[in-house]
């Protein structure tokens, strides 16, 4: 794997809207409270033109996203690219990135999530670069700074930490338009469920993974290294890690069956679920009973409602990096390997 080098004191964070960008008041303030943390914690700030726009979904268009991006590739002073928010347009962006140029430049982190997954996930695949899939930049205006923030910069610079399962999460979200600094509404207990393996589950491998929402669009396009990945990987087995913005029931389910079939799941010594922020549930069939019916046959062990994804708080899961994930009595542990 091709790890970036360490984040320290001093280096730029670059911010780019490779998707959707940031124009609502009250986002715009986050953003600016955000900025002012990182300055504050000793960083250089370093934002692309488009960040602070957004027309039909879309910061700019995907030849300037993908400009943007490069940009911050190509600038030596970036070490880290926390992006500014996900959406659902990335994919257009990606055949003007020069995959090329990017192999012959120093590997910078990369940070995010939802959308984002389209970036981080062909990173890793196609160019083992490995990247953070974990908060945007809106999220370090809060105050006090949730500790899952400081784990994607812990992991950025370089340290191999262990993550504990939170103990409360988000299930309601309501934005205070006149602080940008209000942290996570935590009001439910967190409590991982083992859907299969028994009451203690152990996995480690690879990790691969992110939205599911976004991850379908790649499959079957060229852009999908997937089975060469996991096969160079075999010996070290993949954990894939997955999550989902708005998905029924029934897409979960014929979505894994598609992952299943094409052989994605080969070599897995694991899956983890983190908790899905909209699942309608179709023929009154939830989200993990889902996933338990069209894995079972899988035999490896898999776990749900984890700290991933949408629902905040989020751990900071090392995409492409060794992960030991332990799971049991409703607490999970994440460890982290740089391998």
């Amino acid at each position: 794997m091709n790890y970036p080098e360490k984040l320290k004191i001093d280096d730029a964070i670059g911010i780019c809207a490779p998707s959707c960008g940031i124009i609502k008041p009250s986002k715009l303030k986050k953003l600016e409270k955000a900025i002012e943390t990182l300055k504050n914690m000793g960083y250089k700030i370093i934002e692309t033109k488009s960040v602070r726009k957004q027309e039909n979904g879309r910061s700019a268009s995907p030849e300037q996203r993908a400009k943007e991006f490069m940009e911050l590739l190509e600038n030596d002073e970036v070490k880290l690219i926390i992006f500014a928010t996900g959406g659902d347009f990335l994919c257009e962006m990606l055949d003007y990135l020069d995959f090329e140029k990017i192999k012959t430049l120093k590997p910078k982190w990369l940070q995010g999530y939802s959308d984002i997954t389209g970036i981080e996930f062909l990173f890793n695949t196609i160019l083992e670069i490995p990247s953070v899939y974990g908060a945007t930049i809106k999220d370090y205006a809060m105050k006090p700074i949730h500790r899952s923030l400081i784990d994607c910069l812990e992991i950025e610079r370089g340290k191999e930490i262990v993550q504990n399962s939170f103990e409360l999460y988000e299930k309601e979200w309501t934005e205070d338009t006149e602080n940008p600094c209000t942290p996570y509404n935590l009001t439910e207990r967190v409590e991982w469920k083992n859907i299969i393996g028994g009451e203690k589950v152990v996995m480690q491998g690879r990790s691969l993974g992110g939205c599911l929402d976004s991850l379908q669009g790649y499959f079957a396009t060229k852009y999908d290294n997937i089975k060469n990945y996991i096969e160079k990987h075999k010996e070290e087995g993949i954990i894939w890690f997955l999550e989902c913005y708005e998905k029924s029931s029934s897409d979960i389910y014929r979505f894994l069956w598609q992952m299943k079939s094409a052989g994605y799941f080969k070599y897995c010594n694991g899956i983890i679920f983190g908790r899905p922020l909209f699942c309608r549930e179709d023929y009154n069939i939830s989200f993990n009973e889902t996933v338990k019916e069209v894995l079972k046959d899988l035999k490896i062990p898999v776990i749900c409602d984890a700290d991933i994804g949408h629902v905040s708080p989020q751990m900071a899961i090392l995409n492409g990096g060794i992960l030991k994930i332990t799971s049991e009595n409703g607490k999970g542990k994440v460890e982290t390997f740089f391998k």
